[in-house]
């Protein structure tokens, strides 16, 4: 039944991270960026984090947020990854609709990702960060 279904894959769409600073507290703010011609509709990001710290398995509540459309060459912001959970595989497992045709893919920040020399400008932002294709 699998095999009958079509998985287009997913291009256009990014997730970054954009490192703020909060009076010395430094945390991520998380976007989704569509590079697009087009919208993009009924986008629904499920976002968890997992991973070890101080050797015990950790596992952060998954999160769904949802926009009803993100228009051509535009973002929205996500979430906020606190400093605490930097060290975690933090991931969000993007779907979402052109047309009538549905689209999903998985985008993972590795632990220790989110760190001040992997950072990039990120065009649609004008800022410095992380992108994820």
């Amino acid at each position: 039944m699998k095999k009958d279904i079509d998985f287009p894959k997913v291009e256009g769409i990014s997730v970054c991270a954009i490192p703020e600073n909060n009076g010395g507290d430094i945390y991520w703010q998380v976007h989704i960026i569509n590079n697009l011609d087009e919208p993009i509709t009924n986008v629904l990001v499920a976002a968890r984090g997992y991973g070890k710290q101080e050797k015990e398995e950790v596992k952060t509540s998954e999160l769904r947020h949802y926009f009803e459309e993100i228009g051509s060459l535009q973002q929205k912001p996500i979430e906020v990854v606190p400093s605490s959970l930097i060290g975690l595989s933090n991931q969000y497992w993007v779907s979402f609709y052109i047309g009538k045709t549905i689209f999903d893919k998985k985008f993972i920040f590795l632990p220790d990702t989110l760190i001040e020399k992997n950072l990039t400008l990120i065009p649609v932002l004008e800022k410095q960060g992380i992108l994820i294709n």
